[in-house]
């Protein structure tokens, strides 16, 4: 009987290092000269994480602190999702910030039309908010997940849970 192998395509985003990150952030927030009696902050709310600040141009800044602090605890950006400016309380200015956790179905669906056109012996099949991978041969899943790294679907995608049986 062949062996089969398998590897899950997930998007998740650890939310230890986004708080470690929101404080480092807040540090230097509090430090700065320019943010000097303003009312910026940041705080993490569930997924979502609210950016509250003076003015436009000031919550620009606070967005390029915070993405900074996430690069450098290597949190990828493009589990990031922006929403819109809004005025908030005060007269100052939110934003919220989604955090992306498990792959869109429809993301999910181009994933796995995609990996029908490479024509490559596997299985692939949407399980929840994640992507399982099947195929006889190591190499095959291999080839599979260098064309998924190299093509851009827009998300952030780890391939975790290789198995080989």
């Amino acid at each position: 009987m062949a062996k089969d192998n398998s590897f899950d395509i997930v998007s998740q985003v650890d939310l230890a290092e986004v708080t470690n990150a929101i404080n480092q952030a807040m540090k230097e927030i509090g430090q700065r000269f320019d943010f000097k009696g303003s009312q910026s902050q940041i705080e993490l709310e569930g997924h979502d994480i609210v950016l509250v600040s003076d003015d436009e141009y000031k919550l620009k800044s606070v967005i390029d602190i915070l993405e900074s602090k996430l690069i450098k605890r290597n949190v990828p950006l493009k589990a990031l999702s922006y929403g819109k400016i809004e005025p908030a309380a005060g007269g100052t200015v939110r934003q919220r910030v989604t955090l992306q956790q498990g792959i869109p179905t429809e993301k999910a669906r181009e994933i796995v039309k995609f990996i029908k056109d490479t024509k490559a012996k596997v299985q692939a099949a949407i399980n929840g908010d994640m992507v399982r991978v099947s195929g006889k041969d190591r190499d095959v899943l291999q080839e599979v997940i260098a064309k998924l790294r190299a093509h851009d679907f827009g998300i952030d995608m780890q391939f975790t849970n290789y198995r080989s049986n």
